[in-house]
């Protein structure tokens, strides 16, 4: 929270002056004009393609090994969502022991590694012991894994450990034997599309990456693989420009909509993320189907942005316990009682919700935007719990503040918020959602904890003493350095509860994915403990131009 002052002299309120970047963006994508014509020319190549990749996929001419590396092409070059059920199909086969890998392929360290992913991926079961083979009886992973005509074997089993869980001791030595002996080799590799392939696994880890921005830097490296398929290449160009042509109209709808509702203008001290808020939605879901999910989330995210901002740089602790009395009572005609900035940001909110319910109720799926509308009032209600603790200086324990903070982190209602657009999300899907499932408290830990790391500082320097460092330096005795550290442990730990929860059955693995995504889109945007929202220039900004501006020569 800000500190806010009164000049006793002047009777003023002196409230800190907002110090956020401005957009990075400007009016560039306030309007976009479908072209209707390359439109239907690229959908009519694509479907011609899509059936020769569809008769590779479940060709019986194919090895086992082909067509495992046929999915991980296809998933890389962004198309799998074309081919659900064919490579499903094709996986279960695999897994169930229907499809066999040749005797001498069961030593091979690139396609066991990539079996093992892809099936864990795909909420299959596979066992890690299929990496025992490759242990010595000490335990460590044999030295002859280590040779320059193996590097992709190596690349293999580092991305394979990142789909590792609680307890499993040999994908934790995998994980560290591939990383350090890929970091040694990298810069020994001649130039060639695997180096760049270790280089980027090493910035960024493939699984733990947006597969839209994943999507586009491996199509422009797959167009170097001696290998390559160019039916697929092309497949993937033409598919890329498509669905990007859907992502620019969308997001020319969000932009105008926050032009509109003129928030930035009125609310100055606001960060203004309206680009990097549809981002965001494209790294929860980017497949076609889900557009009016992505407006309904870019919104709401770019309005707890706002509220976010309201409590945290500019609000008075009078404003804000009538501001969070007035979304608790969610009625127009509390807004008397508001301050005229806040007026203005009330009206907006219940106008969203409004809009929401208008799209919604035709459909019966009225009770999605109830679940909404519940998160937003409890993310306020808990932003207001900070602020008095600001306000008395209370530092509370590490519990007392994780149970508040897991809520301010925004991951419950913007998990909820995901499934408002989306038909297949029942009431049965939000019940289940309530009841904080493995993946869904993991998922709400990962963004806090390295959230509070990356953004220690810069509380520190808003007067902010009870941050979840400080909680937990306080009750634990520890140095800032060392509590990081255990942050980061922590954020571990609940990665490998966050891939156990991909095999909760209770609902689908589209629903899965929503939440496992927003998990990625944590360790992408504050990688290297940079908070690239706040800050988009170096982290966020490149992949915004390279999924919504650049497009694929074809």
């Amino acid at each position: 929270m800000a500190i806010v002052s009164v000049d006793i002299n002047k009777n003023e309120i002196v409230r800190p002056v907002a110090n956020f970047p401005p957009s990075l963006w400007g009016d560039v994508f306030n309007s976009f004009t479908m072209d209707i014509q390359l439109s239907d020319m690229y959908t009519e190549e694509i479907r011609v393609l899509k059936e020769e990749a569809r008769n590779m996929l479940i060709s019986r001419d194919s090895k086992l090994s082909e067509k495992l590396v046929l999915v991980d092409t296809l998933e890389r070059l962004g198309l799998s969502y074309h081919f659900e059920n064919e490579i499903q199909e094709q996986l279960t086969l695999a897994f169930n022991g229907h499809l066999e890998l040749e005797p001498e392929e069961n030593d091979d360290l690139f396609i066991i590694s990539l079996q093992f992913r892809l099936l864990r991926q795909h909420a299959l079961d596979a066992p890690s012991s299929v990496f025992e083979r490759f242990v010595e009886n000490n335990g460590e992973f044999k030295k002859s894994l280590v040779s320059d005509d193996d590097v992709k074997g190596l690349l293999s089993l580092y991305e394979a450990s990142y789909l590792r869980r609680t307890d499993e001791e040999i994908l934790d030595k995998a994980f560290s034997f591939s990383k350090a002996h890929l970091e040694f080799v990298a810069s020994n590799l001649p130039e060639s599309p695997l180096k760049k392939h270790v280089s980027r696994a090493l910035y960024q880890s493939y699984v733990r990456g947006i597969p839209r921005v994943e999507t586009h830097l491996f199509i422009s490296l797959y167009e170097e693989f001696e290998s390559k398929n160019e039916s697929l290449l092309r497949l993937a160009k033409l598919d890329f420009n498509l669905l990007q042509m859907q992502h620019k109209l969308e997001l020319s709808e969000v932009t105008r909509w926050w032009k509109e509702v003129d928030l930035i203008s009125k609310l100055s001290f606001a960060r203004d993320r309206a680009v990097e808020c549809y981002f965001w939605s494209v790294g929860v879901y980017s497949e076609p189907q889900y557009g009016i999910a992505r407006i309904m989330l870019a919104k709401t995210i770019c309005m707890i942005s706002v509220i976010d901002d309201t409590f945290d740089a500019y609000g008075t602790i009078d404003e804000l316990t009538v501001f969070n009395d007035a979304v608790q009572k969610w009625d127009i005609s509390e807004i008397d009682r508001l301050p005229e900035y806040m007026q203005i940001l009330y009206r907006v909110l219940l106008d969203l919700y409004e809009s929401f319910d208008a799209e919604l109720s035709p459909k019966g799926r009225s009770y999605a935007v109830h679940h909404a509308k519940e998160g937003m009032q409890q993310i306020v209600g808990s932003y207001y719990t900070e602020a008095k603790w600001f306000i008395k200086g209370h530092l509370p324990t590490f519990d007392e503040y994780m149970s508040v903070a897991k809520i301010t982190s925004t991951y419950y209602v913007l998990t909820t918020t995901s499934l408002i657009g989306m038909d297949n999300a029942t009431s049965q899907v939000f019940d289940w959602l309530l009841s904080k499932p493995k993946i869904v408290e993991a998922n709400v830990t990962i963004c806090r904890v390295v959230d509070d790391v990356a953004t220690y500082e810069v509380e520190k320097g808003r007067g902010q003493e009870a941050t979840g460092i400080d909680c937990y330096m306080k009750e634990h005795g520890l140095s800032t350095e060392v509590t990081m550290d255990l942050f980061y442990e922590m954020a571990e730990n609940a990665w490998k509860e966050l891939n156990e929860g991909l095999m909760d059955n209770s609902v689908t693995m589209e629903m899965l994915m929503r939440i496992y995504n927003f998990a990625r889109l944590i360790d992408v945007t504050y990688n290297h403990s940079g908070d690239g929202y706040t800050h988009p220039e170096k982290l966020l900004k490149p992949s915004i131009v390279a999924l919504l501006v650049d497009s694929f020569e074809v």
